[in-house]
């Protein structure tokens, strides 16, 4: 029986999120640079992306690029610019055909006039879709986006004593979505790295030591496979704490 045949479609996570770690170990392990573990990472993108829409996961988050990122050099940040306005512009017509709606999250403003362009074209473009929802998180930090959420709280004008895990959760840049219920990091790396911090807090952890670039359908199938096997368990939150 294939792995695919062996998942359960009524366990299924509505929100899958990813940690594509490795690209630049994987390219120092084939002799390259590591914009060219960047590039090869593109299929491990489209790959999960397949995976996740066969099986009914409703999102899929994507650590595209962290804040921190931005300090790596600028040769190859520039690449990673570059790679990121193709890959939208080659990828959006596909995504609107496979009924993919594309989103994105994070500081938006700090990326490039033509990446914020093509990104909000293809948004637009995808809007309307319904099989499965792709976020992108770019220029993304955890931290920061939950200190912008209560500065915006505050600017809001509202009330301290109205402010609850829910109102909050409704606020950060996620807050139309459910959260994940499983987070999958690569390259054998355990930690979660600055990414929905807030948003993962009963989430699942599943760790590989594939790289990214390696990562298959099959992979994913692996991790859905462990997420289902595990008995979820819910702490109570800090309203139900303060009623006892």
């Amino acid at each position: 029986m294939s792995l695919l045949e062996q998942i359960d479609r009524h366990k299924i996570p509505r929100h899958v999120a990813i940690i594509m770690d490795g690209n630049g170990r994987w390219a120092r392990s084939q002799g390259q640079e590591r914009i060219f573990g960047h590039l090869n990472g593109v299929e491990a993108v489209r790959e999960s992306l397949k995976a996740a829409a066969e099986i009914g996961v409703e999102y899929l988050t994507l650590y595209a690029f962290s804040a921190e990122n931005w300090n790596r050099p600028k040769e190859e940040v520039d690449a990673l610019m570059d790679l990121l306005v193709e890959t939208i512009l080659r990828e959006t017509d596909e995504l609107q055909e496979s009924g993919v709606c594309l989103k994105a999250i994070g500081d938006l403003e700090n990326l490039p006039e033509a990446c914020r362009e093509n990104l909000k074209r293809a948004e637009n473009i995808t809007s309307s879709n319904k099989k499965i929802t792709l976020i992108l998180a770019l220029s993304y930090s955890s931290r920061l986006e939950i200190v912008n959420t209560v500065k915006s709280l505050i600017r809001s004008g509202v009330n301290p004593e109205e402010v609850n895990e829910a109102l909050f959760t409704k606020s950060l840049s996620t807050g139309e979505w459910p959260d994940p219920e499983l987070l999958i990091r690569t390259s054998g790396e355990k930690r979660v790295s600055n990414f929905l911090l807030w948003q993962i807090a009963y989430c699942e952890l599943y760790f590989t030591e594939v790289f990214w670039p390696e990562f298959t359908r099959e992979d994913f199938y692996k991790a859905i496979l462990e997420f289902q096997l595990r008995e979820r368990r819910f702490g109570k939150t800090s309203e139900q704490i303060s009623l006892k």
